[in-house]
């Protein structure tokens, strides 16, 4: 049905629901891009891993790419393009990411652009905030240790000082753990969009000239 349709770009404001401040991510995706495409220019535009299970809710049914063990969807997601949707402006869909912490993305149409000859689509063009650590629970659990990191220098001297001296290999591992950590959730605030486009870019490249999608390796 939207396969002879003129091919176009949306553009999408994509939210991670229940978090505030607002963690969100403006894209522009080519209508005729798959499920799977929007897939995996969502998993990096947000910098996840895409270690988990997800799905898409759109028009009352499920759509993903599908994994051994998981959720198996009707359609096949390299085959179903977004324009086959006809989504209207402002309408929105859902994107679910990790069950089990439940990160849910309202995906809203913005805008329905004409395509540029020299556009390089997926594309990113705006943001705010780094997605949540992978694995740190909930929206809930995500927010409370949020405030619990030390926001100030002298707050955080001490915290530091007060972890365990480092005497042996395993202590000098859990620190430097601890410090890598530490750095992530003090750096919730920055959002590199350059660095999403350029791997937004490797995958446009690693496109197959089918039409089906092959993520790059980061």
């Amino acid at each position: 049905m939207g396969d002879e349709m003129r091919t176009e770009v949306y553009r999408l404001h994509v939210s991670i629901g229940r978090i505030s401040p607002m963690i969100w991510r403006r894209i522009l995706v080519r209508s005729d891009s798959t499920i799977a495409d929007l897939h995996y220019t969502l998993q990096t535009a947000f910098g996840w891993s895409d270690e988990h299970l997800h799905r898409f809710h759109i028009h009352g049914q499920d759509y993903g790419v599908g994994r051994a063990g998981g959720i198996m969807f009707t359609a096949n997601s390299s085959a179903v393009r977004l324009s086959s949707f006809q989504f209207r402006l402002n309408e929105s869909f859902r994107y679910e990411y990790d069950f089990v912490a439940g990160w849910e993305h309202q995906v809203r149409v913005e805008g329905r652009l004409a395509l540029e000859d020299k556009g390089r689509y997926p594309r990113c063009i705006g943001g705010r905030r780094r997605a949540p650590p992978e694995d740190c629970g909930g929206p809930l659990d995500f927010i409370a240790r949020r405030d619990e990191v030390p926001m100030d220098v002298e707050e955080l001297l001490e915290e530091i000082q007060a972890y365990p001296e480092a005497n042996d290999l395993q202590a000098i591992r859990d620190r430097a753990e601890y410090m890598e950590e530490l750095h992530e959730w003090l750096s919730l605030d920055s959002f590199d969009r350059r660095a999403a486009n350029h791997q937004l870019e490797q995958y446009a490249i690693s496109r197959r000239p089918d039409g089906t999608a092959e993520r790059s390796r980061r």
